[in-house]
């Protein structure tokens, strides 16, 4: 049985228990292994009287020739579910969930007729849903209530690991303004620990168990395949593209510019080329696409550049684990060295991957900027959040000191930019309108960017 870990996906399941179960059915989107299925059934069997859970993956013999022959006989329908999986249904007290639904869309479709029913609640979930090839011949019902799903994020790992005091009090330092002082460095192991391990469920669980990076290592090997294989299944011409540019994220990171450059791919090739690819990987949680932005402003999509983008990992972990390669990281004691700072590597692409993981896993949309101050000087600058006020964030592995390409945005835009933030491996600081903040902290930037947003 899968280990049962405190997810921040929880309290928005009960949001929709409480407020929008009686006229939508909950669908929890998110990728191969982020945990989905174990968190919706302790959900369903803790919140509701009773839960009728159906794994399409491998559901009971008999299953889907009750969906066929019953689809519209409600009443033969719940009888037949109730006598094969022994489970009693309540008015208004139970929940069913089609677990992997995107393995039988029928069911998904019959969502409408079955939430004006009225008589239960419902709950999807299921890898790449959104993607056409799983809904090319059904009718998309609108009563779903979607909640995308992520690897865990630092908060969630600290949870997991026992290191809850720690995090709390990086937080309150992070309300403070304060330095961290002899616990940054301790905090900052814990956060390259996690960038090593990731976030997926089956990998921090098994480092839980054994303390050995090499364990987790296997965990994310699997998961690698398990996402090959996926994107075997889409339909041959973007299937095919669609693994090369998901092979290719590591080399595009890890050069200065870290914006998709097609020519990586195949020689002489054009972003148009791969454009139905990369939303592939994006609507099926695999990569986070970051779009360019010409100008930061609060309607910040009204200036996207729509061929230009960068293309993140959706798991730090599975990053380095993709860029090694070779065996490499089977070893403990260089994953040792890595949270330990005594290995020669460019965190660049490492560092600005995980800033892009704690944003996203938090609603807020990628978006970055570029910008010509002259015809020899291009500047870049690798976040912007929406809102009344723009927030750039620059990401530096390395020296933090000189950051021209902020200083350059800031200058452009001294009415609209109030406040900017580069995220580092070094103590809180604050110089001016920037502020400086350790790595580890990022999760508790993002929130309070995505509370101003919906404020």
């Amino acid at each position: 049985m899968p280990k049962l870990f405190e997810r921040t996906v929880y309290s928005e399941l009960l949001e929709w228990k409480n407020h929008w179960s009686k006229d939508y059915a909950l669908l929890v989107e998110g990728a191969r292994r982020v945990g989905k299925s174990t968190v919706v059934k302790e959900f369903s069997e803790k919140e509701f009287k009773s839960a009728l859970i159906i794994d399409f993956y491998k559901p009971k013999p008999g299953t889907i020739e009750l969906f066929n022959r019953y689809g519209n006989e409600y009443d033969r329908l719940f009888t037949e579910l109730q006598a094969l999986y022994s489970v009693e249904l309540y008015l208004g007290e139970s929940v069913i969930v089609f677990d992997e639904i995107q393995l039988f869309p029928r069911a998904r479709e019959m969502i409408k007729g079955l939430v004006e029913d009225g008589r239960y609640c419902y709950i999807e979930t299921g890898s790449l849903i959104t993607v056409l090839s799983n809904a090319a011949k059904i009718m998309i019902p609108s009563e779903e209530y979607r909640i995308d799903m992520y690897p865990m994020s630092f908060e969630e790992f600290c949870w997991a690991v026992g290191a809850s005091s720690k995090y709390d009090y990086a937080k309150n330092c992070f309300e403070q303004g304060k330095q961290m002082g002899v616990m940054h460095r301790e905090l900052m192991e814990l956060f390259k620990t996690y960038m090593m391990i990731g976030g997926f469920p089956q990998s921090v669980s098994k480092f839980i168990e054994s303390q050995r990076y090499s364990d987790c290592e296997r965990v994310k090997k699997g998961i690698l395949q398990l996402y090959h294989e996926d994107l075997s299944k889409i339909p041959v011409k973007n299937g095919d593209v669609a693994k090369r540019i998901f092979d290719s994220v590591p080399a595009l990171l890890s050069k200065h510019e870290k914006r998709f450059r097609p020519g990586i791919i195949k020689k002489g090739s054009r972003t148009s080329n791969y454009e139905n690819s990369l939303l592939w990987l994006d609507d099926a949680h695999i990569c986070n696409l970051c779009w360019e932005i010409n100008e930061p402003q609060s309607a910040i999509n009204l200036t996207i550049e729509e061929k230009s983008l960068k293309c993140y990992m959706l798991d730090t972990g599975l990053l380095l684990t993709q860029s090694f390669g070779s065996n490499i990281l089977n070893s403990d004691e260089v994953q040792a060295a890595f949270v330990k700072n005594k290995l020669n590597l460019n965190e660049g692409m490492i560092f600005e991957n995980a800033v892009s993981q704690e944003l996203k896993c938090r609603g807020i949309e990628l978006r970055f900027t570029k910008f010509a101050r002259d015809e020899k000087h291009v500047y870049e600058v690798d976040f912007i959040v929406g809102g009344k006020k723009p927030v750039p964030i620059e990401v530096k592995s390395g020296d933090s000191s000189r950051h021209t390409s902020l200083d350059s945005l800031l200058e452009r835009n001294k009415g609209r930019i109030t406040k900017a933030y580069i995220v580092h491996g070094k103590d809180v600081k604050k110089e001016g309108k920037i502020t400086y903040l350790p790595i580890y902290m990022v999760g508790f930037l993002a929130n309070s960017l995505s509370n101003r947003k919906s404020a």
